[in-house]
């Protein structure tokens, strides 16, 4: 009979808790040969910026068993199988999710090949719901529109909103468009938010009609831009900033300045998606451009 393969384990300590990590020289991303180390060791060094955007709201992760070549990747909302007694949960309806409250917390989701964190605009907190303190406006592309015309839409719902008094918050997807967030004051519910956003791409798409588009029928999206504004319904989840994404390059959900926005509208090629080593960079330069959000 073959032996049975047994995965190299690294017993190490984080934040005072004893984990054993697997086949760190696993290939994660086949295009940039990036290691399950080197995933773990981008997650370790963005942590003091990303755990206050992940601070209690429950995580749902993107599994990818066998790295980004391999397409059997999964969402799980549930606490994974053998989950440590200290990994703090919460129960949302049949639901039992993970929160991620420190370095032990992140490291031990991210080594079970977790490349990717979702998480809702609300929070939980003292045992039970709060209201959204967030709004997220997801600007999707349909080729052959791009992140080039996401910016210049960006700068549209920017404007709009100030006028409203909220202050936009602009992150590259790490797929192909970008998210917009407002800090809200949390006296609204998430369904009030969803139709505040979709109120607003209803109106905006009647100012732009040839680059907005709110309605989600796919035959329409093609070289216009669709102003997501059910990612605010409660049961959804969007790509927490400066998570991973499980795509071809290790890009990463990242906070961009609005300069950066502006050079983007009027140049399709001065703005891209980042990865993970530039943004650690970037992070180095500027702090957490979103550290006044929610």
């Amino acid at each position: 009979m073959p032996e049975r393969y047994v995965p190299e384990v690294t017993r190490v300590e984080v934040a005072g808790r004893k984990l054993k990590l697997t086949s760190l020289a696993k290939v994660m991303y086949p295009a940039t040969e990036t290691t399950k180390g080197e995933v773990l060791h981008y997650y370790a060094r963005v942590a003091p910026i990303l755990l206050p955007h992940l601070a209690n709201r429950p995580v749902t992760r993107v599994r990818w068993p066998h790295g980004t070549a391999d397409q059997s990747f999964f969402f799980e909302k549930n606490l994974p199988s053998g989950a440590p007694s200290w990994l703090p949960r919460v129960a949302v309806d049949d639901v039992t999710y993970p929160l991620i409250e420190d370095l032990a917390d992140l490291t031990f989701l991210v080594n079970l090949n977790s490349l990717e964190l979702h998480v809702p605009q609300w929070t939980w907190s003292d045992g039970g719901f709060h209201n959204p303190n967030r709004l997220v406006i997801d600007l999707d592309p349909g080729a052959p529109a791009g992140l080039h015309e996401c910016c210049q839409v960006a700068l549209i719902v920017r404007d709009r909103l100030s006028a409203l008094g909220l202050d936009l918050f602009p992150v590259t997807s790490g797929s192909k468009g970008m998210q917009l967030y407002a800090g809200l004051g949390g006296d609204l519910s998430s369904d009030q938010v969803r139709d505040l956003a979709q109120q607003l791409a209803q109106e905006l798409t009647k100012k732009h009609p040839d680059l907005i588009l709110w309605k989600m029928t796919k035959s329409l999206r093609p070289g216009k831009v669709f102003l997501d504004w059910s990612q605010n319904v409660g049961a959804k989840t969007t790509i927490s900033p400066y998570s991973l994404r499980g795509k071809e390059l290790p890009t990463v959900a990242t906070p961009v300045t609005w300069d950066e926005v502006s050079a983007g509208a009027d140049d399709a090629d001065a703005i891209g998606q980042f990865q993970w080593d530039a943004v650690l960079d970037r992070i180095d330069e500027y702090g957490d451009l979103i550290a006044d959000l929610p």
